[in-house]
């Protein structure tokens, strides 16, 4: 107190200079700060590097894409190369099948010895996952490639559907739903939610959704109940990002089953039967038994093209009433005998190069959650413009899309129940 009492006594210029000089003899201290603490950053990666190497990583993920297996196969050669790793990829039908797993490993006593190291999340599954403790904590934001997201200013890639991830789950890439039609039978296709249901009554039997709570096909049902509640008060519609409950659910869910038993009828075999997935979707899509459809990946339509799975007339677009984003997560289990090694797999998912890859329309099309602004021109490199071009002339309005937020994710609990308990007879 004598201290700043005597500052206190002196003219003003003269705080100004004892204001300078303490802050000369902090700078210093706060600066061996900062290098002590990237010091040991460095350090603590260092180790993790020393102990990940020459282990076997065994990496749950959606297996219903070959353009996707592709690229796991391509990240695993990467890994192999840098830390020999053995990236197993076990193709998942549902995420759900892993949550399930560790579930069971959990309810065993097995806390050391799980079979998933690496687990492609996000969603309800995540929320599943944190509730009963089956993720390691607090990993995620100290990888090294993190950073590159720049998350201080992009909280999306710290949130998952709205919930805080709490350095559970590192981003690793994020989409957005894209519809898609025959040019040569489709003059004007809908483009919005109500065009939508008017042209499927102008043609019958040509469009369909994957029965929930398959990912697409749910997707399809929150893009409908965001834009069939959109005329409700706010406090209304914005219960839709948080958690679902028997008041909320009366206020916003008639809307979406009057939307589908007026739908319904029009649909591919007449509702009474519906797809199991995206890949069904393609199928009938390039049968012409469909002839508008819907991806959450922009770049499966050109690659599909190319591989004759479509007809060159196909072209996609995004809705102008909104699209449904999200950003899909990696996590890592609690019990995963392999921590280290998962951790090197998930951030080399985060590097230049693997992100650069994966955004090629060529390779998945899935768009980078890495901020550009924070790369080296070294690593910007890995990035070809030119790819970003294609896409978005091969997508309608792309520019112009109005992106629409995730829900809660008890909401697909919920949608799920009540869509089985009134159409899931098929």
């Amino acid at each position: 107190m004598q201290v700043v009492n005597k500052i206190c006594q002196h003219s003003f210029a003269g705080f100004y200079k004892a204001l300078c000089y303490l802050l000369l003899l902090l700078l210093p201290q706060q600066a061996l700060f900062a290098s002590e603490s990237q010091s040991n950053t460095a350090a603590m990666w260092e180790n993790i590097e020393m102990r990940g190497t020459q282990q076997s990583v065994y990496f749950h993920a959606w297996g219903g894409d070959q353009q996707i297996n592709n690229y796991i196969q391509w990240v695993a050669k990467q890994v192999k190369q840098q830390y020999d790793i053995d990236l197993h990829h076990v193709k998942l039908t549902d995420t759900s099948e892993a949550v399930s797993r560790v579930l069971a490993e959990k309810s065993a006593s097995n806390h050391r010895n799980g079979q998933v190291d690496l687990v492609w999340i996000n969603g309800a599954n995540f929320a599943s996952m944190a509730k009963h403790k089956l993720l390691a904590l607090d990993w995620a934001g100290k990888l090294p490639n993190f950073a590159l997201t720049n998350p201080e200013n992009n909280p999306a890639m710290t949130r998952d559907f709205g919930v805080p991830t709490e350095g559970m789950e590192a981003p690793w890439g994020q989409a957005a739903l894209t519809f898609y039609y025959d040019s040569l039978k489709v003059e004007q296709p809908p483009q919005t939610l109500a065009e939508l249901l008017s042209w499927t009554k102008q043609h019958p039997g040509r469009f369909t959704y994957p029965k929930p709570p398959e990912f697409l096909g749910m997707s399809f049902l929150k893009y409908a109940l965001i834009i069939l509640n959109e005329d409700q008060p706010d406090n209304i519609k914005n219960k839709l990002y948080q958690a679902a409950t028997a008041e909320s659910e009366a206020q916003i869910l008639p809307a979406l089953w009057a939307f589908l038993d007026e739908l319904h009828p029009n649909l591919w075999r007449q509702g009474h039967h519906f797809v199991s997935n995206g890949l069904a979707l393609r199928r009938l899509s390039g049968d012409g038994e469909l002839q508008v459809s819907f991806t959450f990946s922009a770049a499966e339509i050109p690659s599909a093209i190319a591989r004759y799975d479509l007809p060159d007339s196909t072209r996609s677009y995004r809705m102008l009433d909104g699209s449904l984003s999200n950003i899909h997560f990696v996590a890592i289990p609690y019990n995963s005998p392999h921590l280290d090694s998962a951790k090197l797999v998930a951030n080399f998912l985060l590097s230049p190069e693997a992100q650069a890859k994966k955004q090629q329309t060529s390779v998945w099309g899935d768009s980078s959650v890495l901020d550009l602004s924070q790369l080296t021109p070294t690593q910007l490199a890995y990035f070809d413009t030119t790819e970003k071009k294609h896409l978005s002339a091969n997508i309608i309005n792309v520019d112009n899309t109005r992106l629409l937020s995730e829900l809660h994710p008890s909401w697909s609990a919920v949608i799920t129940t009540q869509w089985l308990a009134r159409y899931g007879v098929q």
